[in-house]
């Protein structure tokens, strides 16, 4: 019988594994010559240049943490300038002006930064209920986008982002989960192809925060006010009401706005697991988790667990999924993606990947059946008792000089404007990523399963 593509990949990885074992555990930073490789280049992209007639001319919209370090980091890629910010508050715009310089244009209206000639990009920052009314004019207006994950802030608005970028096909739209431009999440899916930890069967990731920033309590101006904040306009597409501060500088919390501890981290998570295994998304989704102390009068849940059915497709097997945040954590800053085989498991982060390997023994090898064969040869007894062993361990860990997933994911980007190659996360994957992520508040506040199709991304009524 011929031996199937995952055997093979499987065996073929058995060899490397165990040629490598002995210098893994002498060294246990392992870089490969693909990773030495792409490191060459990424270095080599601190040595560009670029005339200023040749820049990449980029605008902000939504100056708040989140987009201040987005367009820190952007302007860090060779060839790129940031021109111009928006936002709805007056003092961010100020800011906007001593952080990058007083010739920067500022506006409250972001169709004014769509509106210029000059602007090649947009960084997309705002929060989530208003990502896809500025992505599809953004586009609709020839700009390449950079949005902030979610791509979306409910399911159904999802078709008309990848609706945009297929009709406005010249431009580039990528979706801001930055671990998708990762060496980690690279270096995973080679192993995972490689058969590294054997077949797939299960996945499970977890994300915890406990400081007050991490739980959301973003600091609140003291001159915040109705003249300092654009509210008419900031509920120009959501259900009106009268000037509250927490609904605007602390909009996580509020449905109208947010997408909870779901739309904001296991997205994260899901981006990172499709691009691993090529999957296109679970087909049933169930979550659970309360408010169980941030009652400060948010409506979505500070502890969230959700279970995911990823059915058997050409390219995966079938498994499950378990994700998990915690805003109550009082050990704080704990993270990860793990990946679990018939073989081993791995650990993925941004910048390493962690690989178990379970140790096997042959029959021969058991000590019971070579002291049977002893007793059975007239030798005397000796119970030759094994020492605990962990699995087999390989850490691949991105070499020093790695600027890090946040600068690759707008790398790309830019590279992908410059020479009309593809992004990490278009808007059809990106889309992929977060509807099950939004699907897990609907199954949370509805207290449902959801059936759904990831290849039509269609509800299963």
């Amino acid at each position: 019988m011929p031996e199937n593509s995952n055997e093979s990949s499987r065996r073929r990885f058995i060899s490397k594994f165990a040629k490598g074992v002995v210098g893994a555990s002498l060294l246990p930073t392992i870089i490969t010559a693909a990773d030495k490789q792409r490191n060459i280049k990424s270095l080599a992209r601190e040595k560009e240049k670029y005339s200023a007639n040749d820049q990449i001319q980029v605008a902000l919209i939504g100056a708040g943490g989140m987009g201040t370090a987005d367009a820190n980091t952007a302007i860090t890629v060779p060839g790129v300038k940031l021109v111009a910010a928006c936002d709805l508050y007056d003092g961010r715009l100020a800011d906007a002006k001593q952080k990058w310089g007083k010739d920067i244009f500022t506006t409250r209206n972001y169709t004014e930064i769509l509106d210029r000639s000059d602007i090649d990009a947009v960084i997309i920052a705002v929060p989530d209920f208003w990502h896809k009314d500025i992505s599809v004019a953004a586009m609709n207006k020839g700009k390449s986008v950079y949005c902030e994950k979610p791509m979306v802030h409910d399911i159904t608005e999802g078709p008309a982002v990848v609706e945009a970028q297929r009709k406005n096909g010249k431009v580039v739209y990528q979706v801001g989960s930055q671990g998708m431009s990762s060496l980690g999440n690279e270096k995973a899916r080679q192993l995972l192809k490689d058969g590294a930890i054997g077949k797939l069967n299960y996945a499970e990731g977890f994300w915890a925060r406990m400081s007050p920033f991490g739980a959301w309590q973003y600091p609140i101006p003291a001159d915040a006010s109705p003249s300092t904040v654009g509210w008419d306009a900031y509920l120009a597409n959501a259900p009106k009401r009268a000037f509250d501060p927490l609904r605007f500088f602390r909009w996580r919390n509020y449905k109208d706005y947010g997408t909870g501890v779901s739309g904001d981290l296991f997205v994260h998570l899901f981006s990172s697991l499709h691009f691993v295994t090529g999957s296109l998304g679970p087909n049933k989704v169930m979550a659970t988790g309360g408010l169980r102390y941030w009652k400060d009068g948010r409506e979505v849940p500070d502890i969230m667990m959700g279970m995911f059915d990823y059915p058997e497709t050409a390219i995966h097997p079938a498994f499950n999924l378990s994700l998990r945040v915690n805003f109550v954590d009082g050990t704080g800053g704990t993270n990860y993606l793990r990946m679990v085989g018939s073989e081993g498991s791995m650990t993925v982060e941004w910048d390493k990947v962690t690989l178990y390997r379970n140790k096997s023994y042959a029959a021969t090898d058991d000590p019971l059946l070579q002291s049977k064969k002893g007793i059975d040869a007239g030798k005397p007894y000796v119970y030759d008792r094994k020492e605990m062993l962990p699995p087999d361990k390989l850490e691949y860990v991105a070499e020093e000089g790695y600027k890090g997933a946040h600068f690759d994911h707008f790398y790309n980007l830019f590279n992908a404007m410059r020479t009309g190659g593809k992004v990490s996360e278009d808007a059809l994957f990106g889309f992929r990523a977060a509807a099950p992520a939004l699907l897990c508040n609907d199954s949370y506040f509805s207290n449902k399963i959801i059936q759904w199709d990831p290849e039509k991304l269609k509800l299963i009524k």
